[in-house]
């Protein structure tokens, strides 16, 4: 049986005024939608950013199996021409670790690593303290509103592609 996980891609309106949309064909959507944008001077246009966010705990999966899941969510944001991705893994029912969140970070960390990514921002580093989270803030402050910034949110993880 195929791993379930949640995804949702949210994308309002581009600078030519019409509204493109995306979901996933075989996941669950979340129902938080979210409108980032950003200007783009060499283009002197607005430019959407793409971010889906993806739950990779939803019917509580194995590890191997929210790894499956994540490889393709990855592809199929890569295809959808997403930009940012934000993962939702959970913590642990402890709050001590959980075993998918270490292996989600592992792999986006050599990913990252090898290229196939441009960085990860773990949940807990996702504020305007930590460099890398806010030089994206920056590059686009629309982001900003993301309700888990600020917020040390373990269960999460931001993916740049």
């Amino acid at each position: 049986m195929a791993p379930q996980c949640s995804a949702a891609l949210f994308f309002a309106r581009v600078s030519l005024g019409f509204a493109v949309g995306f979901s996933d064909h075989y996941a669950r959507t979340i129902d938080s939608q979210r409108t980032f944008a950003w200007h783009d001077s060499a283009r002197s246009s607005q430019i959407e950013v793409l971010i889906k966010t993806v739950n990779l705990k939803t019917d509580m999966p194995l590890v191997h199996e929210a790894l499956q899941c994540l490889d393709g969510e990855l592809a199929l944001a890569r295809q959808q021409r997403c930009t940012v991705l934000k993962l939702i893994h959970g913590y642990g029912s402890t709050g001590a670790g959980g075993d998918i969140r270490i292996a989600v970070q592992k792999r986006l960390y050599e990913m990252a690593q090898d290229g196939q990514i441009r960085a990860c921002i773990y949940g807990e580093n996702w504020s305007k303290s930590n460099e890398e989270a806010w030089k994206l803030l920056q590059e686009h402050p629309d982001l900003k509103s993301d309700s888990d910034v600020g917020r040390a949110n373990r269960g999460i993880t931001i993916v740049l592609l």
